[in-house]
C-alpha cells in the first residue's frame, strides 16, 4: 500500500482534498493510504510516506520538510488545491512517486 501524506498549516484545509483523493483512488487497482496533517507534524507523520504533498500555503516549508523525510516532497498544484480536484492531486502524487 502506498502512503500519501498531505501537509498544510493545521491539517484541516486539506481534509476535503483528501476525501476527493480517496474517491479517485477507489477507481484504481492499487490501495492508497491518504491522510492530512499539520506541517508541524511532518517528522512523525510523514517518516514512512511514499510522497509528501504540501498545501500551496506552506510551500515555503518544502526544503525543511524534505530534510525530515526520505521521500519526494512536492507542492500541490494551486488550481487542483483550490478546486479540490482530488483526481488531479492524486495523479500528481503518483507521478511524483515514480
Amino acid at each position: 500500500m502506498k502512503k500519501i501524506v498531505l501537509l498544510c498549516n493545521a491539517g484541516m484545509s486539506t481534509s476535503l482534498l483528501v476525501a476527493k483523493m480517496r474517491e479517485a483512488a477507489l477507481e484504481l487497482d492499487e490501495e492508497y493510504e491518504i491522510n492530512a496533517y499539520p506541517v508541524s507534524e511532518a517528522k512523525e507523520k510523514a517518516k514512512d510516506a511514499d510522497i509528501v504533498l504540501l498545501g500551496p500555503q506552506v510551500r515555503f516549508e518544502q526544503k525543511k520538510v524534505q530534510s525530515l523525510v526520505s521521500c519526494p516532497v512536492e507542492v500541490i498544484d494551486m488550481a487542483a488545491y483550490g478546486m479540490i480536484n482530488g483526481k488531479k492531486a492524486l495523479e500528481s502524487a503518483l507521478k511524483g512517486m515514480k
